[in-house]
């Protein structure tokens, strides 16, 4: 599985009645695959994972891999609140395609450190697939410790991690750490040229809805070490990033969406939609 390059974690389209919107999904696919980019995370965070019931779940996940496989790289979001409804994600992914898997240790139990092993570990050895660990402790309410990443990394299908704490000088200490077959992603919108600058070969950003080829533009310019202009695009993106850092993140990659010119619908409860001032001056920012 390649996943060097831009992953979007892909929204999840609605109609207006909350009901989901397949042929939108469909189209979305499609016009992320058309921007260039490496990869698709399906039913992550930013796909409103949580708020889909279990045959809503297989329609997302079956929809995008009859379009995109073999075209860019497929990967699972498989967050459930306990292993064991991890493992049967990772089983169902792999049953209907997938290549890869993210995964973050898991929401509202708060496991201690050797609980967050145990869990990745369990996890790896049902599934032959590579898994993508997930930090972000804003969201998951604990942190995986570095030494705790050290020691997953040496197990043979844990093949990464997507670092979204916020502290770059995290970041920095695991991009130096000299792992083996062992990837740090950048999984903070606001950081990706740092990231790259230090060895990173891989963005996983909610924002790749708002700015597919922004951000493909800005992997491009970084691998070519055309460092000036990678940060030229930041720059102009950046306004549209901070706003969607600084709150409402998934609303505003729904309201945004390419650009702003493609209709993905509202999002479930428990998010609440953006008021129209709100997201008005979201898409502003996007059009500047």
């Amino acid at each position: 599985m390649n996943f060097h390059g831009i992953l979007v974690p892909l929204v999840t389209p609605f109609h207006d009645d909350l009901t989901l919107n397949v042929s939108a999904l469909a189209e979305l696919t499609e016009k992320l695959i058309e921007q260039g980019v490496t990869g698709l995370v399906v039913c992550g965070t930013t796909g409103e994972y949580y708020a889909l019931n279990e045959d809503e779940r297989k329609t997302v996940l079956s929809t995008v891999c009859k379009i995109a496989k073999g075209r860019v790289a497929l990967i699972a979001g498989i967050n459930d609140l306990s292993t064991e409804g991890a493992i049967a994600r990772a089983k169902q992914a792999q049953e209907l395609g997938y290549e890869g898997l993210m995964l973050s240790p898991p929401p509202y139990s708060l496991p201690d450190q050797q609980g967050v092993y145990a869990h990745y570990e369990k996890v790896a050895k049902s599934t032959p697939l590579p898994i993508i660990m997930y930090n972000f402790p804003a969201r998951i309410g604990i942190e995986i410790d570095i030494e705790t990443v050290i020691k997953l990394a040496e197990i043979d299908n844990i093949v990464a991690i997507k670092e979204s704490s916020g502290s770059f000088s995290r970041a920095l200490h695991l991009l130096q750490t000299p792992f083996k077959n062992f990837e740090v992603i950048c999984g903070c919108d606001d950081q990706p040229v740092d990231f790259f600058f230090w060895g990173s070969k891989s963005w996983i950003a909610g924002a790749g809805n708002v700015f597919p080829a922004e951000q493909v533009a800005i992997f491009n310019a970084a691998q070519a070490g055309d460092w000036q202009q990678a940060k030229q695009i930041m720059t102009e993106i950046y306004p549209a990033i901070y706003s969607m850092e600084s709150g409402n993140y998934n609303q505003k990659a729904k309201a945004g969406c390419l650009n702003g010119t493609f209709n993905v619908g509202p999002v479930r409860l428990p998010l609440s939609n953006l008021a129209s001032q709100e997201r008005d001056e979201f898409i502003k920012l996007i059009k500047r």
